[in-house]
């Protein structure tokens, strides 16, 4: 699933000097065009009426696209893939979200019931100063709407910047999680079972995302997450680490937890990162890292305390028919 696509959120003054400006245009074009009819009883009225009906119609028009474009660019919550809905639930406000959703659909109801309103009154009266009475009401009115979901709007825009950087992870392909401290080989081992080369780095958190890539056959696709891991709880967990624990427990159907026996972390620490994992009662592959660096004792010492693979081709294989 992708959150690229969620409709960036302007300003309330932004969308009525939108619809302003473009109603103005529209008036300027629609009144060279429409001449006198001599033959009508009030030839001044009938012209001043088309103007501003057209014009309160322009502005309909576009406050109303616009506010539903918001509408229909952000999922329907409840709706989501497991994965999503709860990554929505942990990085924003959950209820502050439906109710901004909310308010942009009253005001675009409201928008077009004043619409309604004004196109009815316009059309009735047979007064031509009551018809730029009945604009600026008009205006008036529709500003009021719109400004009044200011905030709404404005957090809004906050969620469309959180939940764009959230992970295009295929929810419905087997996948598989790997899964290990910065540092210990998780990119490099990834490039190896997919080909694909994100960027290295050699800071402390290394991975700013979650890197996501495949494995093909010829007859199926493994998705392949490579995640951060942390021993922090839940609730101490940033954004990139509440994705990656998510992303595991909803979306892995296995593990592969990497030792690396070099301890860039202290191997009491990385043995404590996989009990935590096992708490997810998921099927777990121990890879060791970096092995053709590594003297054969410690590696065959290592062996007897955990089953391991140490061969990228190996466990390429291994995933393949576990994933069958």
């Amino acid at each position: 699933m992708n959150f690229q696509n969620l409709t960036h959120i302007e300003t309330p003054d932004t969308y009525l000097d939108i619809a302003f400006g473009k109603a103005k245009k529209t008036v300027e074009k629609v009144r060279e065009k429409t001449k006198i009819n001599e033959k009508s009883r009030d030839p001044r009225l009938e012209k001043s009426k088309k103007i501003e009906t057209e014009r309160i119609s322009t502005i309909r028009n576009i406050l109303y696209d616009r506010l539903t474009e918001i509408l229909t660019s952000f999922p329907s919550i409840d709706s989501l893939p497991p994965f999503y809905r709860e990554l929505v639930k942990c990085t924003v406000d959950y209820a502050a979200l439906k109710k901004s959703l909310g308010a942009v659909n009253w005001a675009a109801k409201k928008v077009n019931d004043f619409f309604r309103l004004y196109q009815s009154k316009i059309a009735k009266t047979n007064v031509l100063e009551k018809v730029n009475d009945y604009r600026r009401e008009f205006y008036g009115r529709i500003s009021s709407v719109v400004k009044r979901i200011k905030e709404e709007l404005e957090y809004l825009e906050e969620c469309r910047k959180i939940m764009k950087g959230y992970p295009a992870i295929k929810t419905s392909v087997k996948t598989a999680a790997v899964i290990g401290f910065p540092n210990v080989g998780k990119t490099t081992l990834l490039y190896k079972l997919t080909g694909s080369k994100p960027e290295i780095n050699s800071y402390s958190f290394t991975t700013k995302n979650i890197n996501i890539s495949y494995i093909k056959t010829k007859d199926k696709r493994i998705q392949i997450l490579d995640t951060p891991g942390t021993l922090n709880r839940f609730n101490k967990m940033n954004n990139i680490e509440k994705q990656a624990y998510l992303a595991i427990d909803y979306c892995a159907d296995l593990i592969v937890y990497i030792f690396d026996l070099t301890e860039p972390f202290p191997l009491k620490d990385q043995e404590l990162l996989l009990k935590s994992l096992k708490k997810l009662e998921k099927e777990i592959i121990i890879y060791a890292s970096k092995g053709d660096v590594l003297e054969k004792e410690k590696i065959a010492d290592f062996k007897k305390k955990y089953k391991i693979i140490t061969n990228p081709d190996e466990l390429k294989e291994k995933l393949i028919s576990s994933l069958s």
